[in-house]
């Protein structure tokens, strides 16, 4: 039966296809929301000359159906790191692709770290590593997903508050001691399971401590429990696969990649950029220079990151002058990756030194701002895209400024305008929030 022809059995649900040659080898293993269609897909238009290649040589093609979206993409990971396909030499040698780990200490944590970071340290470092995940918005939003099932903790030491995701039922309560290390490590171990793709064993495991749970008459943890297994059942999650990366299997030999280099064709010409990662926003806030600060929030899965935002008290420029000021703020924070490159994933550091790479950097300003940004990024040897927002906060006709050379931050950001206001007015909030209480305790020391 020929490929075409097997289509017709492939159903348009989520789940995991396994492109196979005629020896019977897999050479390709991808996911999808709708299997019926990504398959299609590669047989229903033209394509660049090595997906070409690819689609020639299968004979076969299998499938796994998944109850979530969530699932094929962890299915996925796990079947590449088993069956090493051909065509996926890329999401397994590629020293830039994210990994989830498991931290070891008293409350571990969930963290990201890229390929390099992990050939460096090592596996043993962890107590547990998943990956790797090509897309690093779609493991993200798993992870989001999953915390609002198992709560964790993102704090290093106990507070005297609690924390952010405390509040939002994200935490567990470690920041201020309300839960026990090994109550802690059970919703650590579930989420584990469900990484290792055991989400199946994790629902009955769940079931049977919900009954013993009721029998002995808890029946808060077995209420408890009864929510985490609806939850894992019923999950909703679409968008996990939604922002899934085009398929792009490694080039052969002879075959020329368009690096991630600084060109006359344009800045970044062959990214593909992440609006769903990590964005960082500047702004600087001063009156006639006084008390001027710079601010740097960061948007992760479009939504703000608030344990991540940044203050920055200019230092080196007198009188007012937003241009050098923002020059300053950028040099500042690229410098502390210049000056500790195993910080730059901010992963294996404290919570107070993480300064990851941006996907993309938003500057509030004009091309003045933006001319600064593109020279520190030059002198940090770093290629980042950037997008300038040249009205300020709350002003008619918001006009986002960037290299109109490169396509791919053009498609951003005519897709996604709203999210880059977002940041922009966010940043502007910020500054000023600093700026005015500055200033308020300049006027009461004069007093």
């Amino acid at each position: 039966m020929t490929p075409s022809k097997q289509l017709k059995k492939i159903p348009e649900t989520s789940g995991v296809y396994y492109m196979k040659n005629r020896h019977g080898n897999v050479i390709y293993v991808g996911k999808a929301v709708n299997l019926k269609r990504r398959v299609s897909s590669y047989f229903g238009k033209a394509h660049d000359t090595r997906i070409e290649k690819m689609v020639s040589e299968i004979a076969t093609i299998d499938f796994k159906v998944t109850s979530s979206a969530l699932e094929a993409l962890i299915l996925e990971s796990n079947e590449i790191k088993r069956l090493m396909p051909a065509y996926n030499v890329r999401e397994r040698d590629d020293k830039s692709f994210l990994y989830l780990v498991f931290t070891k200490e008293m409350f571990p944590k969930p963290e990201f770290v890229r390929g390099h970071e992990l050939a460096r340290f090592g596996a043993t470092h962890f107590s547990a590593v998943y990956g790797p995940y090509l897309s690093a918005a779609s493991i993200r939003a798993a992870l989001k997903i999953l915390r609002k099932i198992f709560p964790y903790s993102t704090d290093s030491e106990k507070q005297k508050r609690p924390c952010f995701y405390y509040h939002l039922k994200l935490c567990p309560g470690v920041c201020v001691g309300v839960i026990e290390a090994k109550e802690y490590h059970k919703n650590i171990r579930h989420l584990e399971m469900v990484f290792a793709g055991k989400k199946e064993g994790l629902v009955k495991e769940l079931k049977r401590a919900m009954k013993i749970a009721s029998k002995s008459e808890h029946f808060e943890d077995a209420g408890k429990m009864r929510n985490q297994i609806f939850a894992l059942e019923h999950i909703q999650d679409v968008a996990v696969l939604t922002r899934e990366a085009v398929f792009s299997p490694s080039p052969r030999e002879g075959e020329r990649l368009v690096p991630r280099s600084f060109s006359e064709e344009g800045e970044g010409v062959g990214q593909t950029i992440d609006i769903f990662g990590r964005i960082e926003g500047y702004d600087i806030s001063n009156i006639s220079g006084a008390e001027a600060v710079g601010s740097m929030v960061v948007f992760e899965d479009g939504e703000p990151a608030k344990n991540e935002y940044r203050k920055f008290k200019i230092k080196t420029v007198k009188g007012i002058n937003d241009v050098a000021m923002m020059k300053e703020v950028l040099q500042r924070r690229f410098f502390r990756l210049s000056r500790h490159p195993e910080r730059s994933e901010g992963t294996l550091a404290h919570a107070s030194q993480k300064w990851p790479l941006p996907d993309l950097i938003l500057v509030d300003g004009g091309w003045g701002q933006m001319n600064v940004a593109r020279e520190v990024l030059r002198e940090n040897h770093l290629d980042i895209p950037l997008v300038g927002i040249a009205k300020g906060f709350r002003r008619k006709q918001d006009r986002p400024i960037f290299d109109s050379k490169n396509v791919e931050l053009e498609r951003i950001v005519a897709q996604y305008t709203q999210i880059l206001i977002n940041v922009r007015d966010e940043a502007h909030r910020f500054a000023v929030s600093y700026h005015r209480h500055r200033m308020r305790r300049r006027i009461r020391h004069k007093v």
